[in-house]
């Protein structure tokens, strides 16, 4: 296995040599303008008699205090080449109220729609009060965009009381219905993480979905066309709508969004530099169809995703990329017994500079609770039965010395109330996290909730073979399910709550969502308590 530094240097000269061959990205072309601020590009207009423009819903994300991201994309006929639409930039209106009817519209103004960017709008509305409900809507000709409702952080010095946010991931279009997604959209949550695997790259020839046997669901993604024809396939979902409108989304990517566990500039399906290039992809197409900031738009196939919110004194939450910036995995990837490529104390899954960030941040925070938002478990996992132990290298399990140094940095740093929060493995798992693992007697030092799957996965069951081998080989595990779902967190200074929402089927549609466990994490007391 490379070096960090080696690893580091490589991965940086097959970027130089990939900006060389295809050029930089394109500049930033999608701009919002406040009241009394023309569009500086000219814009023409669209037939919009015939075809609804609206097909793949409205979004927002990355609350501030002062400022929201609004995001739609004009796909008259989502699936087809360009979304249907021609090769010219449209003007698209739109508004920010603070009533559902838009009788007292407090922003408003116009974005460019460009061709460029499969015709999606980013709006960073700015000039918004803290900790506040709005509503926003898009508008090109006479058609209107559904509502969506958001709302925005509280001030940083704020003293916010309790905060209520659901955490998801793993979509798998065609393994299932979003029921979840449905559930989730129901009830009032003022923000929603979303922590990987939006989408899927790989074709199936077969799913649960009545369509998904259709060219458009089997195709392996690997041009930007690939990609976004993906991307509009989930947003067609009318439940994947309704969750995003209920609430603003904060999101950061895992490996299917580009390929199967990819790491850094490395994936066993081509060298480094054609794997570069469908990354580069892929990243387009993600920030395309995300309501992330004209500021994150890729460079190529960099993309920069790790960053901080804040609520308040309440809760800060440092978004993680474990992808872009990992050692390859250990072993040959898998699950395998702790080796001397997991256990090399050089290796990383942050790679140092967001290493860094993160535990910077987290000293610094000066809030009630410090939350990790990112795409692995980070708990020791051993799902090897009896004596000896086998865990999986594509978690932090591969990379202990990242655990390592991340957990006992916190504890060095004397950071309280360090919750984690995780996905990618399909199955629900919360966990105590330990100083050292294999001392039981060690201190804990944070909380890890891990979700279940969206749909990924099929229905499940309550416990399988692998869920029984994991709490039975890992007493810092307290609990466990395999079905389908994801998370509702309550949190105020006395405690977090943790509701893990279930859902009975998704391979059907009508399935019903209920809440399996309620697990409950005190202020100043890492660790889980059951209720």
């Amino acid at each position: 296995m490379r070096s960090t530094q080696a690893g580091l240097a490589a991965a940086a000269a097959t970027r130089r040599r990939f900006l060389t061959v295809t050029g930089t990205a394109a500049a930033l072309a999608l701009t919002g303008t406040l009241p009394g601020i023309r569009s500086a590009h000219a814009a023409s207009a669209v037939n919009v008699d015939r075809q609804p423009l609206f097909t793949l819903g409205i979004a927002s994300g990355d609350p501030l205090p002062d400022a929201v991201v609004i995001w739609t994309r004009l796909a008259p006929e989502p699936l087809a080449p360009f979304g249907g639409m021609d090769q010219r930039p449209v003007t698209v209106q739109w508004q920010v109220a603070e009533d559902e009817a838009f009788h007292r519209v407090v922003r408003r103004g116009t974005a460019t729609a460009r061709p460029e960017y499969s015709h999606t709008v980013h709006v960073d509305v700015q000039g918004l009060r803290p900790w506040r409900h709005y509503f926003y809507r898009f508008r090109v000709g006479g058609q209107i965009s559904p509502v969506g409702r958001t709302r925005t952080a509280p001030a940083p010095g704020d003293a916010v009381s309790a905060m209520t946010f659901a955490f998801a991931s793993c979509q798998a279009w065609f393994e299932g219905y979003y029921t979840a997604l449905a559930d989730m959209a129901r009830r009032d949550h003022d923000v929603i993480l979303f922590l990987g695997d939006y989408i899927y790259e790989f074709g199936a020839d077969k799913g649960i979905r009545p369509d998904s046997g259709e060219p458009h669901a089997m195709r392996q993604t690997v041009t930007l066309d690939d990609y976004r024809e993906r991307y509009a396939l989930y947003k067609i979902d009318p439940d994947l709508q309704a969750a995003h409108a209920a609430a603003p989304w904060i999101v950061t990517l895992d490996d299917h969004e580009v390929v199967d566990n990819w790491a850094d500039e490395a994936h066993p399906s081509a060298p480094p530099a054609s794997f570069l290039v469908r990354r580069a992809n892929a990243f387009r197409a993600y920030w395309e169809h995300m309501p992330l900031r004209l500021s994150q738009l890729p460079n190529g196939p960099d993309m920069q995703l790790y960053r901080r919110l804040r609520y308040g004194t309440l809760a800060e939450f440092s978004i993680l990329d474990t992808r872009q910036y990992r050692s390859d995995q250990a072993g040959g990837d898998g699950e395998k017994p702790p080796n001397p490529g997991s256990l090399d104390p050089s290796r990383t899954i942050t790679g140092e500079e967001q290493e860094r960030w993160l535990l910077d941040g987290l000293a610094a925070s000066g809030t009630r609770w410090n939350v990790i938002g990112q795409q692995n478990a980070m708990a020791q996992l051993d799902v090897q039965a009896g004596p000896g132990m086998v865990v999986p290298m594509d978690t932090w399990d591969g990379y202990v010395g990242s655990r390592n140094r991340v957990l006992g940095g916190a504890h060095e740093r004397g950071v309280k109330n360090l919750v984690s929060l995780g996905g990618d493995l399909h199955r629900s798992v919360a966990s105590d996290l330990k100083l050292d693992f294999a001392d039981p007697a060690s201190p804990t030092v944070g909380t890890e909730f891990v979700g279940t799957s969206i749909t990924s996965g099929l229905d499940g069951v309550d416990h399988d073979q692998v869920g029984l081998t994991l709490l039975a080989e890992n007493p810092h595990i307290k609990y466990h399910n395999f079905q389908r779902g994801y998370v509702t967190c309550t949190v105020t200074e006395q405690e977090w709550t943790a509701d893990y929402r279930v859902a009975d089927r998704v391979t059907t549609p009508g399935g019903t969502v209920t809440t399996r466990a309620k697990l409950v994490v005190e202020d100043g007391r890492a660790g889980i308590q059951t209720t």
